[in-house]
């Protein structure tokens, strides 16, 4: 058997700077977590899914209850009058992981939709929720994320490896 023995600084540098960064992917999971944010943010303002699919406008009786509460009314569907479902939109991290969502209590009744009375009734007997809600999916990763994520690993592996990727 022949063994070749390499001892040149420079190789040895990279090789340690790509292992370095291999072991704890926290900054790449910030960078992605910052790329689903903001694309998460634009589909609230664009009013789709992350396929592309224009979210169901709001019914004409959650309007009328926004008129009657005397709510600021904006007809964008997933806006309502506190705006807390898009303005609550944040996303953890860590060595291996990002996890994006909200901490509204309502955020997967949005995400998935739901039946009129899926969740019981009110103490005067009214159904929860008390009409049909459909589906306005704003979580998930649209073309666009997947290619702002390769970008980013991408560029993240040509800095750990000091541009030599």
């Amino acid at each position: 058997m022949i063994t070749i023995e390499l001892k040149d600084e420079e190789i040895a540098a990279v090789l340690d700077r790509v292992q370095r960064s291999l072991t704890d992917l926290t900054p790449v999971m910030q960078d992605i977590g910052d790329d689903l944010l903001a694309g998460t943010d634009q589909r609230f303002r664009d009013g789709v899914s992350p396929e592309g699919v224009p979210w169901a406008p709001k019914s004409p009786v959650t309007l009328e209850a926004y008129r009657k509460r005397g709510a600021s009314i904006s007809f964008k569907p997933l806006i309502g009058p506190s705006r807390a479902l898009s303005t609550n939109i944040s996303f953890r991290h860590g060595a291996d992981f990002v996890e994006i969502g909200s901490n509204q209590v309502y955020a997967a009744v949005m995400q998935f939709g739901a039946a009129k009375g899926a969740f019981g009734t009110t103490s005067r007997g009214g159904p929860i929720p008390w009409g049909n809600i459909p589906a306005r999916p704003f979580l998930g990763l649209s073309e666009t994320d997947r290619a702002n994520i390769v970008a980013t690993v991408e560029e993240w592996i040509a800095q750990a490896t000091g541009g030599a990727a």
